[in-house]
């Protein structure tokens, strides 16, 4: 089952941070089809937050396929995302290279600045193709 932390003072709606920590619970293999997601209840106990923040959130990863409520059972995943499995080597390396970060005498906000550096590097974000230009039936061009 997953433990939702919410930070009120990161500006991120609520309902967003659920829904961003479901999704790298997918992406790490924390949660698998099949698994019930905790009861609205669950979640408002564990984090005091409004009801209907936590049933926005569930319905938003409806929304996107993630999970299907099902009347009177609970919310449950429908899929996974990603193939980064939480005990993947890779994660190993991360979190050694963290370490070494953090020995280092980096912040957390130096961090992260410098791995979305290098993501942006491996990851470049798509923009989209810039629309064609525009000619007139009479342009000789």
């Amino acid at each position: 089952m997953i433990d939702y932390r919410i930070d009120r003072h990161t500006g991120v709606a609520t309902y967003v941070q659920i829904v961003q920590q479901t999704k790298q619970a997918l992406r790490l293999g924390l949660l698998k089809p099949g698994d019930k997601l905790p009861t609205a209840r669950e979640v408002v106990e564990a984090t005091a937050v409004n009801p209907n923040t936590v049933l926005k959130a569930y319905r938003e990863l409806e929304r996107e396929g993630l999970v299907e409520a099902r009347r009177g059972l609970g919310t449950f995943v429908r899929r996974s995302l990603g193939a980064a499995p939480a005990d993947s080597p890779l994660r190993a390396e991360l979190e050694e290279w963290a370490s070494q970060a953090r020995e280092a005498g980096l912040e957390r906000e130096d961090v992260a600045a410098l791995f979305t550096a290098v993501l942006d590097t491996h990851y470049p974000a798509h923009t989209p193709d810039p629309a064609p230009a525009k000619t007139s039936e009479g342009d000789p061009s």
